[in-house]
């Protein structure tokens, strides 16, 4: 399963273009500090900007030249993540001969928008002709008793009304062993060896049945693809928060993602839904053991999805992520309290990873990967720790004024040195890295008739960006404090839990917001304030900060709230929405009017595989070991 020799010659010229064009940024960005701090001789605070300083700048710079690369090569019409073979460029006409397994992990979710949206997915697939090859599993790990039952009478409705959906089958395990990881695990070891591939769904995911087709001829045009995914685009989210989020997926993501799968390639990170994988290999490489110690650090893997990347590839299978194919969704949280309550869960699985990225036999790129995944969320107390040692400086600055005259004897002054030039062009260079490849792929998009219409138009389109920046803007400061705030806990030894995420929009009331960012605006008010007293001049260079972290209340608030004739933050799923959008909608409507609440509940298997006995009993021929029909 190694790659070919044409493939790995292709592997290292593009991370040596990559990473030599980051290395080479970062060295003239901390050049530039340098000479600026070292003016006039260099203080240990001064001195100690610089290590958080790299490490901000050389994510700056990665970030910067995937989004470059990713658009040359949009612009080009060329992209290096399909494999060699060919099957990503399958258009399903051709039969496959593989079996597939839809697996959904749920877990405590509304059961009627669980089984309308995986009655969409089969309806679709039913269109391509290729229904046949697929069987479907909806692997409850549900613990609230009404919802246990919900989900079983939902099940039963589905099969009832849709004919086609005779191939679902629901278990419920009684335990929720090792979270999501422990429910696809036991699937595969009950169920898995009847299979070629599995296809894994969120309880919010959606996938054409053209883009499922595509994803399955690719595994079996190319047999050294152990996981294959797509670029899911977040939908169907109403609020301001949701909406502007949504713009930007829909707008970037997929240049980023073309980027970033020039230097990825076949090591890609596995995002841990809307995939594809080869479940022998899934089997004999992706069993997951406790870290050592106690949780948050240790314990079960929360984050399972990048792990399961780098070992699937330390068994010489690829992992890849086709950035052009389309008809993939999934849901984003409604709000900012809804977001960083997810962001709290991912980050204490992320920093797992410190553990992991020095296991044997990974490769470099999904040590990368991991690391990565580490440093995204100790950027931020990187941050804070770089804001406040700036601000030490020019306080103590102010303090003790510019020493004229030194320890030793001279009858001329040292006048203090200032680098305005420097300064300028260093400010330019991080203007630079964090808005240029929007800009330019803004100004691609408008001059491209198609783009624009999509997006609601040139105008529309416009707006919509420079909204989205000055949100991003607002954003950017909270969230480096909840980061911060979620590091420390996690460093302190405060695990959390992994509840179900609420999935409707939700308005934020203000009480609540004044409590989560109680301690935010309080900061915010003493950093300004002290500024203002000691160092009035740099509170121009803070104001950005200190404005969004005052006003981080009513953000939260207003942005919470649904836009009831939106006309920012359009993209084209609104304005021509997928076929399967339209019929996830139908089904959702269907399942509330089927809907029967008095219906008594009817009985569920006790483990994951007495659920055969389930399937027995309503006429299905089912084997353990061996799947569906």
């Amino acid at each position: 399963m190694s790659p070919t020799a044409d493939d790995a010659r292709r592997d290292s010229r593009n991370r040596a273009l990559l990473f030599g064009l980051v290395l080479v940024t970062t060295l003239l960005g901390t050049l530039g500090l340098s000479v600026i701090l070292g003016a006039n001789g260099l203080t240990w605070l001064e001195a100690a900007l610089i290590a958080p300083f790299v490490v901000t700048f050389s994510g700056l710079a990665l970030s910067f030249w995937t989004a470059m690369i990713g658009l040359a090569l949009t612009v080009a019409g060329r992209s290096d993540a399909a494999p060699r073979r060919g099957g990503a460029q399958a258009n399903g006409s051709r039969p496959l001969t593989s079996r597939v397994a839809i697996v959904m992990p749920i877990y405590n979710e509304d059961p009627d928008s669980v089984f309308a949206g995986l009655a969409a997915v089969i309806r679709s697939l039913a269109a391509t002709g290729q229904l046949a090859a697929f069987d479907f599993f909806v692997l409850s790990d549900s613990t609230d008793g009404d919802v246990i039952r919900a989900e079983n009478v939902a099940w039963r409705a589905l099969r009832a009304r849709r004919p086609e959906c005779d191939g679902v089958f629901y278990r419920h395990r009684p335990k929720n062993v090792a979270r999501k990881a422990g429910n696809i695990a036991d699937w595969v070891r009950c169920w898995g060896d009847g299979y070629a591939c599995m296809v894994v769904l969120d309880a919010d995911s959606l996938m054409e049945g053209e883009t499922l087709v595509r994803l399955a001829a690719a595994m079996e045009d190319d047999p050294r693809i152990g996981i294959l995914q797509t670029v899911p685009i977040p939908v169907g989210r109403c609020t301001v928060f949701a909406r502007a989020l949504q713009f930007t997926a829909s707008f970037y993501s997929r240049i980023f993602a073309v980027g970033s799968a020039f230097w990825q390639l076949g090591e890609a990170p596995y995002y841990g839904h809307n995939a594809i994988i080869r479940v022998h290999a899934f089997a004999a490489h992706c069993g997951l053991p406790d870290l050592p110690g106690t949780p948050p650090l240790g314990g079960e893997i929360l984050s399972h999805d990048f792990v399961e990347a780098a070992l699937i590839r330390r068994g010489g299978w690829s992992v890849r992520v086709l950035p052009e194919l389309t008809g993939s969704y999934e849901q984003l949280p409604a709000n900012l309290l809804a977001f960083a309550a997810r962001e709290r869960r991912w980050a204490q699985g992320n920093l797992q990873h410190a553990q992991i990225v020095a296991a044997r036999g990974l490769h470099g790129c999904s040590r990368l990967n991991l690391a990565l995944g580490v440093l995204s969320y100790l950027v931020a107390p990187l941050w804070l720790l770089m804001l406040v040692l700036a601000t030490a400086v020019v306080v103590e600055e102010a303090w003790s004024g510019h020493a004229y005259f030194g320890a030793e004897v001279s009858l001329f002054p040292k006048w203090p040195e200032y680098r305005p030039l420097e300064t300028g062009v260093l400010l330019a260079a991080t203007a630079c890295l964090l808005w240029l490849p929007k800009v330019l792929i803004v100004a691609w998009a408008i001059i491209r008739r198609d783009t624009r219409r999509a997006f609601g138009g040139a105008f529309t389109l416009l707006a919509s960006a420079v909204a989205e920046v000055l949100l991003s803007a607002v954003m950017a400061p909270i969230m480096m404090l909840f980061h911060t705030a979620f590091v420390v806990q996690i460093l302190a030894g405060r695990s959390v839990g992994w509840p179900a995420q609420p999935r409707e929009d939700q308005r934020v009331a203000w009480s609540l917001a004044a409590r989560r960012h109680f301690a935010h605006v309080v900061l915010g008010l003493l950093w300004a304030v002290s500024v203002w007293r000691w160092a009035p001049h740099f509170l121009v260079w803070l104001a950005p900060i200190l404005v969004a972290l005052i006003a981080s209340i009513p953000f939260t608030v207003l942005t919470s709230r649904v836009v009831a004739r939106p006309w920012l933050f359009v993209t084209p799923y609104e304005i021509w929405p997928p076929p399967i959008l339209r019929l996830a909608e139908r089904e959702h409507w269907a399942a509330r009017e089927d809907a029967s609440p008095g219906a008594p509940a009817e009985p569920l298997g006790t483990s994951a595989c007495e659920v055969e006995a389930s399937f027995a009993a309503e006429g299905q021929d089912v084997d353990v070991n061996g799947g569906g029909r």
